[in-house]
Parts: structure tokens; sequence; C-alpha cells
């Protein structure tokens, strides 16, 4: 059965409904209840480890017996394991819907399923409706899911020549206001914010979020990693959260290290050096390219060697957005499948 109109428009208002929940070691999810003829019956979401999933949060509002014959709209597969919480699957089979439709599977070996144990209880199941945006919602769970990392973002700014900071190592700034104002929004979004040492001791960069001169109500953690020592007076020790140092170049060990802590998205804006080191280690799952209208020359590149040996390495990207920026442009890309063929590579970046 093709999805319709009140389905589409119930997944929209579950994807919203899904942002109300925290992020940390259970994905954000939303769920709408409809009745037979497209009326909305109840409405829920996950709001936390240990508490419903956003289906049983929904049917709870509901007297029983309502939901006999109705349609879930839900952001994920529903589950179909024993947690803290029970199986969803099975509660939406005891409470009699008819029909379930969500926008991406679950990936866990034991929470996935769900789909497969609804239909063979009758009950109707569509799969895929928005599927980008609820992965776009959930990215970091769905990557900690798969990888057992963080899902990482790696970003940089640079002339529309490919360099990152004049002759001189000036560089700021290559880009525009609109371009810094949405690296500081985009930095909110994730909960961690990485650069090396070298960063620290050239820029003494602070490491917030910001609008303005004002601080957006979430903060990254600041991430430092390099073996040089980061002075006592630096900003960044100022941040609202204690800043975690490592020691270290090996990033897998970094990158695990911050799984365990419950960190799901990072963001790298560590400089040409760093940024390189993540793509060279497979370990970007996006890219944003700030671009400016400005030539540079010089040998201050935005990327260094990134282990491309011959044009049949090249580490190829699937373009997902261009987004202006006053003079600027974003480029948001991502790792192109292995099953495209122009992708030479397997994995991330």
């Amino acid at each position: 059965m093709a999805v319709n109109a009140a389905e589409r428009s119930a997944m929209d208002r579950a994807l919203q409904l899904a942002t109300r929940g925290p992020r940390g070691a259970n994905p954000q999810v939303g769920a709408v209840i409809l009745s037979p003829d497209g009326t909305v019956l109840a409405e829920g979401w996950h709001q936390g480890a240990g508490t419903p999933h956003a289906e049983v949060d929904a049917l709870s509002k509901l007297a029983p017996g309502d939901a006999r014959g109705a349609t879930a709209v839900v952001t994920l597969e529903p589950c179909n394991h024993t947690g803290r919480t029970g199986p969803c699957a099975v509660a939406l089979i005891e409470a009699g819907v008819a029909r379930v439709v969500y926008a991406l599977d679950d990936p866990g070996a034991e929470s996935g399923g769900g789909a497969e144990r609804l239909r063979a209880a009758g009950v109707d199941v569509d799969s895929g409706e928005q599927a980008d945006a609820a992965h776009a919602l959930i990215d970091g769970w769905l990557t900690a899911q798969r990888l057992g990392r963080p899902h990482i973002t790696v970003k940089w700014a640079q002339s529309l020549d490919g360099r990152a900071a004049a002759t001189d190592g000036s560089s700021q700034w290559i880009t525009g206001p609109a371009a810094r104002a949405d690296v500081h929004h985009r930095r909110a979004e994730a909960d961690a914010i990485v650069v090396g040492t070298g960063t620290v001791l050239a820029d003494d960069p602070a490491l917030t979020a910001r609008d303005g001169d004002a601080l957006l109500p979430h903060q990254p953690v600041p991430v430092v990693i390099g073996s040089r020592p980061t002075p006592t007076d630096a900003a960044v020790h100022r941040h609202p959260h204690s800043p975690l140092f490592f020691d270290t170049h090996d990033l897998h060990a970094v990158t695990a290290d911050l799984h365990a802590r419950g960190i799901q998205r990072v963001f790298v804006e560590g400089g040409p050096t760093l940024a390189s080191a993540f793509i060279q280690a497979g370990l970007a799952d996006r890219v944003l390219a700030y671009i400016a209208p400005v030539l540079l020359g010089g040998d201050k590149l935005a990327l260094g060697d990134i282990g491309v040996a011959s044009i049949d390495h090249a580490r190829r990207l699937t373009i997902d957005e261009w987004v202006p920026l006053g003079p600027d442009l974003l480029a948001v890309a991502r790792p192109a499948a292995p099953t495209d063929p122009q992708n030479q590579n397997e994995g991330a970046a």
C-alpha cells in the first residue's frame, strides 16, 4: 500500500516530535497514531533512556481499544527486543494497530527486526518514508550502532584555489560573516569540537558555539589532540565545558574514547593537518567545505596528504547540498557509497 497524504503529514509531525527528546545513548524518535480516516489520535516521542519509546508513549495517551485498526507513523523501525522497556512491535500488535509506516530500519542486532515481527502478525508495514530526514536526525546514533564510534564531520574553509591561509599563515577571515555564523550553528549541533594543538597555539580559539557574542544554548565539549602542551591561559580553558586533551596521534583511539563517553557527533575544525589525518584514517562521515571567492596562491593548502597516490584511489564524495552563504559557497558532502561506480574506495572518506 502506498503512503498517503495523511501519513506523509504525520511523518513530518513525527520528525518534529522526535527533536523534543534528548540526544544521548538512545535515538530521538517521534510517533503519530492515525485513525483509519487519517485523523490524528495521539502523538509521542522518546524522552530518554529508561522512558517509554515513542510508539508506547503515543499509545499510552489512548484508551484501551482506541488504536484498533489505526496506523502508527514512526521515524524509526519499532524495536523488537526487551531492554529497559518491552518491544514496541509487540505493543503495537497488542494494541490492534493495522498498519505501520516508518522511516528508517533499526540497525541493531538485537533491537532490529520489528518490521518482520509486525508483518508476521498480519500488520501492514511500509518503510522508507522521509528516510533522509530521519537519518539526518539520528546520524550520530546510527554511526555509533554500526561502527562503534561517533559520527564525524570534518570542516574547513578555503579560497577558490584550495588554500586555507595566505603565504604568511594568516587566515582570518577567508570567508564572510554568513559562513562564519553557519559554522557556529553547526558547532552547536555537535557533542564535541576537535582541534589539534597546532591550532590552539596559533589561533587560541575559544571553541564555543556563538550567535554574535552570545553563547548558544548547546555547547560542544572542546577536544584537543596532540603532544604539545596547551598554555594555562589558553581560551579553551575558559570554555563552559572542561576540555579533553589527548596526547596521541591515534585517532581511532581518540574516537573510541569519545564514544565511550557518550559523544555521538564530533565536529573536526582543527586545520589542514588534523582534517587530512581524519580523512586519511577513514573517519570522515561528512565534509563541510566553505569556499570563498578569493585567490591566495602559495603552499598553504586546505588539505595535505590524505593517502591518495593516484587518481584511481581518489576519495570520491557525494554532494548532498550546495549552500550559498553571502558571497561564499558551502559544499556539504559525504563519502560516495561503495556501490557507486565512480567510487573506488570503501568506507568513510
